[in-house]
């Protein structure tokens, strides 16, 4: 089940990463088309910009990989177990940072792209296409969450099923002996009452264990569609004065994201490879989407009407997902937690660790 899971995960990866690269490409043959002409940048100096570039892909997928790393090289740490007191401060932290990344850093950028001057009047001026995105993004991950969680409910209950048939059926072998009849009969009715009483419903444990594979998917799929888009901005840019504060605050941006993501994929108990697959993913989407800024860095349209709307409808897409994980797949989990609600002075820290989330993320966004 878990290779087919991280088969079919690997494969949507990809095609969106194609998709994304495909659309951001596309603007050269129509950015004729725009009446509105780029901004002049300050400080215009493409030599010295291409060295920011490539130190800006170094130093983020190092951040990117420390971060996304740290929830799960601290899980040998026995303070950094997934049930201690310091771990649900964690997550509140990283749930804040996210929960900002939604709200700070992606709606408003999709705000911009979608109400542009360089677009018609009609229809992107006449309907709130970036409210409507995020909203349907929010709807359909939920849709999402809701099938993913069944499916694998229900696989999981069928392999339940097929092993206590097949215990059942050994057991029936077994009553024939005449030898070791009362024992038979004791072991006939405990395999008969697990089946009854278990066989219909997975364990609290094995039930949360699904929901966080599938927080963690959805939520890494945000990020990805965000990441992309952001290192593109950053690749395409030919000033040093205004890439040296994105590298800053995209640096800090991508750690605490990956304390979000790295948190929870410890939680979600992935196997090893698949631990690799994501964490890799992750720490090189923004550098990869700097690279492919790079690369068409002569022809790419920043105010192409095919850009705007492409860029756009992602970021809208991208904060819908990451508003709905953070609100109600993350903090709803943690602050409904039994353990927490009984601890007042965990309470207060979770609380408090949220508030700086989201708060760093916000002061970040002036320079990102």
């Amino acid at each position: 089940m878990m290779k087919k899971m991280s088969s079919s995960y690997n494969s949507v990866l990809l095609i969106l990463l194609v998709v994304l690269v495909q659309f951001i490409n596309y603007p050269v043959t129509v950015s004729g088309e725009c009446i509105c002409e780029p901004e002049d940048e300050e400080g215009v100096d493409k030599s010295k910009a291409l060295v920011l570039k490539i130190i800006s892909i170094a130093v983020i997928l190092t951040a990117s990989a420390i971060g996304v790393c740290l929830p799960i090289l601290g899980r040998r740490i026995p303070a950094l177990h997934p049930d201690s007191n310091i771990f649900f401060v964690i997550k509140s932290f990283a749930a804040g940072v996210i929960l900002a990344t939604g709200f700070i850093h992606i709606l408003p950028d999709a705000f911009g792209d979608l109400t542009s001057p360089c677009l018609k009047e009609n229809p992107w001026g006449n309907f709130p296409f970036t409210g409507f995105v995020a909203m349907m993004s929010a709807i359909l991950t939920l849709m999402a969450d809701s099938l993913a969680t069944g499916y694998y409910r229900r696989s999981e209950l069928k392999k339940k099923f097929s092993h206590n048939g097949r215990d059942e059926t050994k057991v029936g072998v077994t009553v024939g002996d005449d030898e070791n009849e009362a024992g038979d009969k004791v072991e006939v009715h405990t395999h008969a009452t697990h089946g009854h009483s278990h066989g219909s419903s997975l364990s609290s444990s094995a039930d949360m264990l699904l929901r966080h594979k599938v927080i963690t998917q959805v939520l890494e799929l945000g990020i990805l569609v965000h990441s992309v888009i952001i290192g593109v901005a950053v690749g395409v840019s030919q000033s040093p004065s205004t890439i040296r504060p994105l590298l800053g605050a995209l640096t800090f941006h991508q750690f605490f994201e990956g304390i979000g993501l790295g948190g929870c994929i410890t939680q979600a108990e992935f196997n090893a490879k698949y631990v690799v697959w994501m964490c890799a993913f992750f720490a090189l989407t923004t550098p990869g989407g700097i690279a492919i800024g790079i690369g068409i860095t002569n022809v790419y349209s920043e105010t192409s009407p095919t850009a705007l709307i492409v860029q756009g409808v992602m970021n809208a897409a991208a904060a819908g997902i990451l508003i709905y994980m953070s609100l109600v797949d993350l903090l709803a989990a943690i602050f409904m937690d039994p353990k927490l609600q009984e601890n007042g002075m965990l309470q207060l820290s979770s609380y408090v660790a949220l508030l700086l989330g989201a708060g760093a993320m916000s002061v970040i966004a002036k320079w990102a």
